[in-house]
């Protein structure tokens, strides 16, 4: 997605950002176990681009989204909003800030509330803000349903009268009803058939264009996110595993957990897809509960066997690291993955 006002000003920085979760009793003083959601996310968020955010169910994706927003309060780190930190403000102060991000929520079914109309739903941030009441108000809703590609006179009908589609595009109207700065759309076209995804694309790269808009893009389908990204963050158990613009991950991903997941990737031309190498992964996702020793991947990685199982994939962590310009990669053998032979790519065959 080309935004209208790219620039390389953050919007949003994050710094080490953490969210844990205790669970069972305590003993002895002492937690029984925690489970690492979030385990040191650092990243930025340019002004007026689309930053995605992939990797598999479980990886701590959408909870990194929503501490962002602070819906879930961080453990520990930073979040820095346009110069506010706002992990330390307080709930009066973050409410008026929160006008300034919003978020589109992946189920279209549940994000609504059915006993309120669709312009009932999408006034409510109007009121909650004080940007508009009476005949405003009303005019600005069917202004928004206008702009998602919504007749204004269905404002007075109700959620269950629409389909998925229909009830994603209310749930964008909502999001921008407060003009925000920040959208955080957090698997927004999962629960939608492909080409109601296409659609609900396009409307967002449109709505981006007009409005200036930055977008964090939380999504597993990589081949959405293609279409959408300036940069892509991969993220695996808790942690960014590689950042880098969006064609250059693309055509070359650097992280071994990158390359097994646009191995997976289809591609339009069947003779390029028959003689691709696909990269099967063995195992679970392990648990954040305990996550590997060193390398979190290690326990999966098919490029560490091919190495011969080097130690320091057990013994260090991998620091995200910058290896080349616009491109930060945590892997202890990126540069080897560079100058592998077979290295699947997505415009087919081996490298």
């Amino acid at each position: 997605m080309t935004s209208a006002l790219p620039t390389d000003t953050p919007l949003v920085t994050v710094s080490d950002l953490r969210v844990h979760y205790p669970i069972g009793q305590r003993l002895f003083g002492k937690q029984a176990a925690v489970v690492r959601a979030v385990d040191g996310v650092s990243l930025t968020i340019r002004r007026g681009e689309t930053l995605s955010l992939v990797g598999e169910s479980g990886c701590g994706k959408s909870t990194t989204g929503r501490a962002i927003l602070q819906l879930e309060r961080p453990t520990a780190g930073s979040v820095v909003f346009d110069g506010t930190e706002l992990t330390t403000l307080t709930a009066e102060p973050l409410r008026r800030m929160r006008r300034r991000m919003q978020m589109i929520f992946q189920d279209p079914y549940a994000s609504l509330d059915p006993r309120m109309t669709v312009g009932e739903s999408i006034a409510e941030p109007l009121a909650i803000h004080g940007l508009a009441k009476g005949a405003a108000q009303a005019a600005r809703v069917d202004e928004l349903l206008g702009l998602v590609g919504l007749s204004p006179r269905w404002a007075g009908r109700y959620p269950g009268e629409f389909s998925g589609g229909q009830r994603q595009r209310i749930g964008i109207a909502r999001a921008l009803a407060a003009e925000p700065d920040l959208i955080v759309a957090d698997e927004a076209v999962s629960a939608l058939d492909v080409s109601i995804q296409a659609q609900i694309v396009n409307l967002l790269e449109d709505l981006q264009a007009d409005l200036g808009l930055t977008f964090l893009f939380i999504a597993h389908d990589l081949a959405v996110v293609s279409h959408v990204s300036d940069r892509v963050a991969v993220m695996y158990l808790g942690k960014i595993v590689e950042l880098a613009d969006g064609d250059e991950l693309y055509q070359r991903p650097l992280h071994p957990y990158t390359v097994a997941l646009l191995s997976a990737v289809p591609l339009p031309d069947p003779v390029v897809e028959a003689r691709r190498q696909r990269i099967i992964l063995t195992g679970d996702l392990p648990s954040p509960l305990a996550p590997p020793s060193g390398c979190r991947f290690r326990t999966r990685c098919w490029l560490r066997a091919r190495l011969g199982n080097p130690e320091n994939c057990v013994t260090e962590e991998p620091a995200l690291r910058v290896v080349e310009e616009n491109r930060q990669v945590a892997c202890h053998w990126s540069a080897a993955l560079a100058d592998h032979v077979g290295t699947p790519t997505t415009s087919g065959g081996t490298t």
